[in-house]
This record gives C-alpha cells, structure tokens and sequence, in this order.
C-alpha cells in the first residue's frame, strides 16, 4: 500500500464550496479529500501524514466549533483552519484558544488560504516528528530494568553516583554500571542528552541539598 504525501482535509456543507477548493489544493500540490459533515470526516481511519483541517463553522448536526473540540490534543498533529461566512469575535476567539490556527472570513483570497494551508502541513510535519521521536525515546525507557530507571531519575536530577549509591543503598561501582547501561540502551551521548530525553518522558527527580542531606520531591519513581 503506497502512504500518501499530505493530505488537506476540507469539511463543508456547501458542495460549491468543496468543488472549487478541491482542484485549488490540488493545483497546488496536496492530496484533498471533502466531506460533507463532521460525522462523515470523523468516519474516516486515521493516516499519520502531515495533514490539515480546512473546516467551516456552521455544519449540520456537529458544528465545526465541536468537531474541533472533540478533536482535541488527540490531533495535535492536524492543525485546523476555519472557514465562515459569518464570523464574529467571540467566535474566532473561541476557536483560536482552542488551537485553531487560522480563522478566515469568506470570501477569501486563493492564495490567503493556500498560505494557511502551507503553513499548517508544516507544523503538522513537525508535530508527527516529534511525536516519531517521543516514541522511540518511550521504547528506548521500557528497555531499562526498574533499577535503571530509578537510576537514570537520579542521574538526571543533578545526583553525584556517591550520592545515588547512598539514596539506593548498592555500591558506587553497581551505580556506574547502571548508569552505563542506561546512557547506553538510551542512545545518550552525554549528560545534558541524557536530562533532555528524561524532560520529554516527564521522568525525573527535583533534588536539593538540605542542611547536609538531601530532599527528593518525587516526579516518577519506578
């Protein structure tokens, strides 16, 4: 099966509407697909490709307002630009702080839109790459065994590997084998990889020294 390249998402009651941007999107390079309800996109299996939601506000039973909300971070990575014909403030404000990335006022000029949609494929690309990267770091973490990870916690809370020896009650040296292996089964070239890869697992420890000792406030202990 061949995967499509990007792909813009157009959902309109008005069927002019869908037959006149569809051969524009296309002109300009996206594949295009219409529908003519929320529920009839909504039917749609899900691609993970950089893709776009080109949707009018006012639709039959669901309106563009609540498929967006329905959406929500779940399709983080299909940035959404409203289309109306009767647009006002409180509603392109609603919908802007709901994550849309554009609200336009028909009619609207081709390369207004085609600009919007170029823009949106774009963070729509970003986003799945992240989200490609953030599950080969989660892969990479349920490699490690529970020490491991109590560990790497330690580690990338600032612990010193005779500090980590005494919070985990084993040897200084089993503490460098562990940290070892996790740098290792974690793809971490250095240190300050190692931090950055536990910030976007929300994996970690916030350590302080207090009056001699030390005080751990707990983000993930496994």
């Amino acid at each position: 099966m061949t995967i499509p390249g990007p792909i813009v998402f157009v959902v309109d009651d008005d069927v002019s509407v869908r037959e006149s941007l569809d051969p524009l999107i296309r002109t300009a390079g996206w594949q295009v697909e219409t529908f003519a309800s929320a529920e009839a996109f909504l039917a749609r299996p899900r691609w993970l490709v950089p893709s776009c939601l080109v949707l009018d506000v006012s639709l039959p039973d669901l309106n563009g307002l609540d498929l967006q909300k329905q959406l929500g971070a779940d399709r983080s990575d299909m940035p959404i630009i409203f289309i109306t014909g009767h647009g006002d403030v409180p509603m392109t404000v609603r919908a802007m702080k709901a994550g849309a990335v554009e609200f336009l006022t028909k009619p609207f000029g081709d390369d207004v839109l085609l600009s919007a949609i170029a823009s949106a494929i774009e963070r729509s690309r970003a986003a799945l790459e992240q989200q490609a990267e953030l599950h080969v770091l989660r892969s990479r973490y349920a490699t490690l065994s529970p020490r491991e990870q109590e560990v790497m916690a330690l580690v990338v809370s600032g612990l010193l590997n005779k500090q980590i020896a005494g919070e985990l009650h084993i040897s200084e040296i089993t503490v460098k084998a562990h940290r070892g292996k996790v740098m290792r089964k974690m793809g971490a070239g250095s240190l300050a990889d190692l931090v950055k890869m536990a910030e976007r697992l929300g994996v970690g420890f916030a350590a302080a020294a207090v009056a001699g000792g030390i005080v751990f406030a707990t983000g993930r202990h496994t």
